[in-house]
Formats: structure tokens, sequence, C-alpha cells
């Protein structure tokens, strides 16, 4: 991974914030802003340093070059965490594609990137546009009823939606409910899960709290769903054989990769990469969004423009096409400077599985390395302005765009780059350009009028962030 002749440092050898016997720097971790605490070391150790949770050892990497050698070092020379991969097997989970790690995890790269296909997700678009419709119904009673928009939980419910609708053919319409089963459910996964691999004590082994059986009854009543999710689209394609070469959503179109010879998947495979789906594109996209609306309401020239672009580029449509929402250059830029300023994975922990170097740092096998997203992306080292919210930047010069594009990394980087990264980007666009046709903001704020506190529970999201509309005419 490096052909520098430096003589190389060994982990002692690395500077690092002070710990305790026994426990290490364990029980100075928040894991609600663990990325903001590894930031500040980062700024005061140069970039590189060394933590100890407990018995594991974690070199800590804020440099994007390393970082970048780092991620696309995998799957070979780097895995998921045997933490993340035992607590999630203890909460019950079986492992998706994010999880999966070795030969499994190409097994279902396979599969889950033929679901993916740029050209199975823009059939799907139609079902994404009755989604928007219905975000649009509910906004519009909001506005006439003057009343304030809980930001995240109405773009979780879109989120939902959009997921079960394109991936599995469901429309399990959260929108038009308030009941969210589903969406309940869901919510409790990432933060148990990111809270247990932070955990000193495994005290849900042995005094489960009522936050601990809640979360069992919820895992349980997921599997129930998602093998009812399943059942149902074998059951389209055994009365549809057409659909094996047109599948109408992403699950049918992985029951089919998976189904091809030689695959080696199951459906308890395809299961897990079900619920990944469903987590994953609830939370990051979700929060992505709660951020790039909060941001645009602080920079009213950005939102302005933003606008401007929507009502140009849609003429007399409600809701774009989909060469209308490709043209929408300046919101997906406003989503990329987002993304680089508040990424929702701003810490990206990976285990290595062979001896090897990173820069000049020895790393022995089993040693975790934890990549801090966000040092070199806001740094004014690297990027003018770098703490500034400028869309434009993306747009105007080619050399910082591309600078801009190598520090963000929001969907990784290598063979486990995000696999729904182009649908995420399809959701953002038309979520905003949703808002923007049919709204005016009129405030976007917490509750003491301060910047939403960044909360860490696997994804890093807003917190309190509410919002007002009243209804445009056009």
């Amino acid at each position: 991974m490096d052909n520098t002749t430096t003589a190389p440092r060994r982990f002692d050898d690395l500077p690092g914030p002070r710990g305790v016997p026994v426990f290490g720097n364990l029980l100075q971790m928040d894991s609600t802003r663990v990325h903001q605490q590894v930031e500040a070391w980062c700024q005061a150790y140069s970039g590189v340093f060394k933590l100890r949770l407990g018995k594991r050892r974690v070199v800590v990497v804020g440099d994007h070059e390393l970082i970048s050698t780092l991620l696309r070092d995998r799957p070979d020379g780097f895995r998921r965490t045997e933490r993340l991969e035992q607590v999630g097997s203890e909460m019950g989970l079986t492992a998706g594609l994010f999880a999966s790690n070795g030969e499994v995890w190409k097994r279902q790269r396979r599969m889950v990137m033929a679901g993916f296909d740029p050209v199975h997700v823009k059939r799907y678009y139609p079902a994404l546009l009755r989604v928007a419709q219905r975000l649009v119904s509910r906004w519009q009673i909001a506005a006439s009823d003057g009343r304030r928009i809980e930001l995240q939980a109405d773009l979780m419910r879109f989120t939902v939606d959009a997921v079960a609708g394109l991936a599995f053919g469901e429309d399990v319409n959260t929108l038009q409910s308030d009941e969210d089963i589903i969406q309940q459910h869901l919510n409790r996964i990432f933060p148990a899960l990111f809270r247990r691999m932070f955990a000193p004590f495994p005290t849900w082994r042995w005094w489960p709290s009522a936050e601990d059986r809640a979360l069992t009854k919820s895992v349980a009543a997921i599997d129930v769903a998602v093998q009812g999710f399943i059942t149902k689209a074998r059951g389209r394609l055994a009365a549809d054989p057409g659909l094996r070469a047109e599948p109408s959503n992403l699950l049918e179109a992985m029951l089919v990769a998976a189904d091809e010879p030689g695959s080696s998947i199951d459906d308890a495979q395809v299961a897990g990469n079900v619920l990944t789906m469903l987590l994953a594109g609830e939370d990051t996209t979700a929060n992505t969004l709660a951020w790039m609306i909060w941001l645009l309401w602080q920079h009213p020239e950005a939102l302005a423009a933003a606008r401007e672009e929507v009502d140009r580029v849609l003429g007399d449509a409600a809701l774009p096409d989909l060469t209308q929402l490709a043209a929408l250059d300046f919101v997906e830029a406003c989503a990329h400077e987002t993304m680089r300023l508040r990424p929702v994975a701003p810490i990206n922990t990976m285990q290595a599985l062979r001896d090897t170097r990173l820069g000049d740092v020895e790393i022995p096998a089993g040693t975790l390395v934890m990549a801090v997203m966000r040092h070199d992306a806001t740094s004014e080292r690297h990027l003018p302005d770098a703490a500034a919210f400028d869309p434009g930047r993306w747009l105007r010069d080619a050399k910082q765009a591309g600078m801009a594009k190598r520090l963000s990394m929001p969907f990784g980087a290598g063979p486990r780059i995000c696999p729904g990264r182009y649908l995420a980007l399809m959701e953002i666009k038309l979520a905003c350009a949703t808002l923007l046709r049919h709204f005016d903001i009129t405030s976007v704020d917490t509750p003491d009028g301060q910047a939403p506190r960044e909360l860490l529970q696997l994804a890093m999201g807003p917190v309190g962030l509410s919002m007002t509309l009243k209804a445009r005419v056009r």
C-alpha cells in the first residue's frame, strides 16, 4: 500500500489521547459524537494517531490520500470489523452487503449491483414520483394548517416509502399514515447497533432494558416483513416469467441474479440485503436531505439559485421527469456540498486482513483503522473557503471541483463504493425539487434557534430541525 523508504512507525510510536488501564480510551468515547472527538484529535495529532478501546487497537487517519488508499484496498486488504459482525449477529441481523466480507461479499455484490443498475433504477422512477406527490400532499396540509414539520421524521417517511416502492414493489405509504410501523422498528436498529459497538460492557446480555426488549421485538417484526417481501416477489416471478427479463423492482432483480447458476446466493442473503436497503436507504438519504434543506435556508442566495433552476428546468411541470431531474446541476451541486460539510458517514472503521503499511505506519493484521472522512474535506490546506457552503465550487472551477471530489467521499471509494449512490442522488434531487417547486420555506430551525447538534447513530443526522412552509402560487 505504500512504497516509502522511511523507517515505519509502529502503533506504540503514535501519539494519542491518554487513556486509563484496562479500558484505554474506551470510557472517554461518546458514541453519539465520537466523530467530533476524533476530528478534534486529528487536529491535535496531525492527522494520524492511536486509540485503545479496551483490547482493541485503533489507528485513526484523517489524511484523504491515505483514506483513499485504504478504501481501495478492500475487500482483499481490509474488511468490516469483527465487532460489527458480532454485534449485528447477536442482534439477530442477517448480514447484507454492508456488513459482509470476503467471498460472501463478492457474491452478494454481483447480485446487488444487478438490482442497482441505473437502467433498472430508471424503470422504477414512476413509483418514486408517486411518493413525491404524496410528500407534496402531506406538506400542503401542514402549510394550510400552519403546522411545523418535523423535518427528519417526514423525510424518513419519504425515504422509507421510496425504498419500499422501488426496491420491493411494496406500497407501505407512511406519508399518508401516522402509524409508521416499519419506520418505528427501523429507527431502533442503527442507534442500538452503534451504541453496542462502543459499549464497555454488554449489559444487554445480563440485564436487558425495556429498550433492549423493544429492539428484539423490532428485529423480529422486520424479519417477518422482509420475508413477506421476498415471498411476494417470488410469487410474482413465478406468475409472470417475463419479469425475469425485465424485473419490476430491485428485489425481483436481486432474486433473478441470485437464481443464476453458480451464484451461491440463498434467500437468507437476499433478506440481509433487503434489510440493508431499508436501513441504509432510510437514514442516510433522509439525513442528507435534512442537512441540505437547513444549509439552503442558512444561505438565501443558494436557495434562490436552486429554486430558479427548478422553475426553469421544469417549465410547466409539477414534478420533474428523468431528463429534467438530470438537468438539475445546481441542485446536485448543493447535495455534494452538503455531503462534504455534513457527511452522514463521518467515520469509517475497517480491520486489516494482513500486515501492511499505511503511509509510514505499520498496520499488523487484525488492527482497526478508523478513517475520519471530514478532516481534509473541510481543511483550508486543500480547499479555499473550505468551511463555507458554496455549491458553486462543484460547477465553476473544474480543478476545485475535482479536488472537492477527491476530498469528499460520501459513498466511499474502490470496490466497496456504495451501490445505491445513483438512487440516493435521484431521491435527494427529487425531494429538493418537490419542495422548491411547490412551497416557499418560511423557517428551518431548532427549538433554541442554534445550529442543529450533530448526532451520530451509525448515520449522522441533525437534532431537532423543524420547518414551516407556505404553498407557492404559480
